[in-house]
């Protein structure tokens, strides 16, 4: 396992978050997902934090604000540096931020199948969070995200109190 320094996001990361994210996209189509095209950008420059991993860059993490508390936008490993422990250390930094912050859980939302989405969050201690419960922020950013749904999506939800 290779371990990479993490840090918040500087203004001269954003050409190169943009070709990691891209990178990562990579993967959706090799699974068979036509995704339409992203352009980063905005969500970094949209995000209450970022955090990057690596030098030179290969990962970041992408955290808004819904519904009072923490929310994943994005987690994206380039994947040349792929399962080497990278994407888990990013991800438990956004979790630290979101304490932080004072948030109890972090939601996201991901494919509900694919083996480094949803089953990949579930192992690190994500779990379905069912639509009754989602605040009106979750719920416009699910319906916003159904325009493009191309593959069986989930909205998950993790615990921070207690992790």
């Amino acid at each position: 396992m290779i371990t990479a320094p993490i840090r918040p996001i500087e203004s001269a990361d954003v050409p190169r978050l943009v070709s990691v994210s891209r990178a990562a996209d990579t993967m959706f189509a090799e699974a068979g997902l036509d995704l339409p095209p992203d352009d980063p950008r905005e969500t970094l420059a949209q995000a209450a934090s970022v955090l990057v991993a690596g030098d030179p860059l290969c990962g970041l993490a992408a955290l808004t604000a819904l519904d009072g508390g923490a929310h994943l936008e994005q987690l994206a490993v380039h994947p040349d540096h792929g399962r080497q422990g990278i994407g888990s250390a990013l991800l438990e930094a956004a979790c630290a931020c979101a304490r932080e912050w004072g948030s109890a859980a972090m939601t996201l939302t991901t494919f509900r199948d694919l083996p480094w989405n949803g089953p990949w969050y579930a192992r690190r201690g994500f779990v379905e969070h069912p639509a009754r419960l989602w605040g009106a922020d979750l719920a416009a950013q699910w319906r916003a995200e159904a325009d493009i749904q191309i593959a069986p999506r989930v909205a998950m939800v993790r615990r921070l109190d207690n992790a």
